[in-house]
């Protein structure tokens, strides 16, 4: 494994880890949480090239992950999943050509399954402006406020595609020539995208649901813990509920809260100050000892005790 500070992080850098909360803070300058999903041993790589102010990289996940991410400000990011199929970003699902695209300082959410991999590309915003007015190229729109999901072109797509998986391979690179060669096709790029906002008829009022369950259960130090309290917060029926959590995150209600309290205790058992086993567990609402570490050895592929164990040391 390898730690870096975020002040001076080097210009390229590969990153493996067996724990899905280290995965999430090994990006340069993000802002994230990972809750995992997918149940068994987690691994994760990241590689990363850094070409001046402008990151590049590849991220490989084994597990099925719920994303919560935040790219910094004044940027910029693009995302081309190697699977579309196997991706939502808040919620919406892809079509063949489309990539996703963020603008920094707004939060946003991912999943993606197992084994899933994932090329990414943060720049400037101020930068691709000036970029594209220098060399006269007339690019649509840079306000990405209204869909995460932008259609290309399928030869664009590749081209992009081919480009950023050859420099993060690449030997030794020049940060100027490539630098450049990356933004030629993010302006290329923005001269043919489509926004796709298509979505299901009942998309906003589903996902309004599952933002507010989701703020409440990360704000609340007592989780809910049946369908009737989860409803109540939600502001609707059951089976609103449930069409609302599998349309937007793929899993049922009870799925989300099970799985997102044994990450939260993962969480307390992994941090600087770890608690004790029992007390991480009684405080996320696991009070039948035997039957949690059960639970959780099936999601993480290790008893609660190892994972105390290995981050203490």
């Amino acid at each position: 494994m390898h730690h870096k500070t975020k002040k001076n992080a080097p210009e390229r850098c590969v990153y493996e880890c067996d724990d899905v909360n280290e995965q999430a803070s090994n990006l340069t300058d993000w802002n994230q949480t990972y809750n995992q999903m997918g149940a068994g041993r987690f691994y994760g790589r990241i590689d990363e090239l850094r070409l001046g102010n402008m990151q590049v990289y590849r991220e490989h996940s084994s597990r099925t992950l719920h994303q919560q991410c935040l790219v910094r400000p004044k940027a910029i990011w693009f995302g081309i999943p190697a699977n579309r199929e196997k991706c939502r970003i808040n919620g919406q699902t892809l079509e063949r050509t489309d990539i996703l695209c963020r603008p920094g300082n707004q939060p946003f959410e991912l999943v993606t399954q197992d084994r899933f991999d994932m090329l990414g590309i943060v720049v400037g915003k101020h930068e691709l402006l000036g970029q594209a007015q220098a060399q006269g190229v007339a690019i649509k729109s840079l306000d990405m406020d209204s869909s995460p999901r932008l259609k290309l072109p399928l030869k664009t797509l590749q081209h992009l595609r081919y480009l950023m998986t050859r420099i993060i391979d690449a030997g030794p690179v020049d940060s100027h020539i490539h630098r450049d060669i990356l933004i030629m096709g993010l302006l290329e790029l923005m001269s043919v995208e489509q926004p796709n906002h298509k979505v299901a008829p009942s998309y906003s009022h589903r996902q309004s649901v599952v933002d507010r369950i989701r703020t409440y259960v990360e704000s609340a130090d007592e989780m809910p813990a049946t369908m009737a309290e989860l409803c109540e917060i939600g502001c609707v029926s059951r089976r609103t509920l449930q069409y609302s959590f599998e349309s937007i995150l793929g899993v049922s209600p009870s799925q989300f809260l099970r799985v997102s309290r044994l990450n939260r205790v993962k969480r307390m058992l992994s941090g600087p100050d770890a608690v004790s086993v029992s007390d991480a567990a009684a405080f996320n609402g696991f009070y039948h000892l035997s039957q949690f570490g059960s639970d959780y050895k099936q999601l993480f592929g290790e008893l609660p005790s190892q994972t105390r164990a290995r981050h203490s040391a």
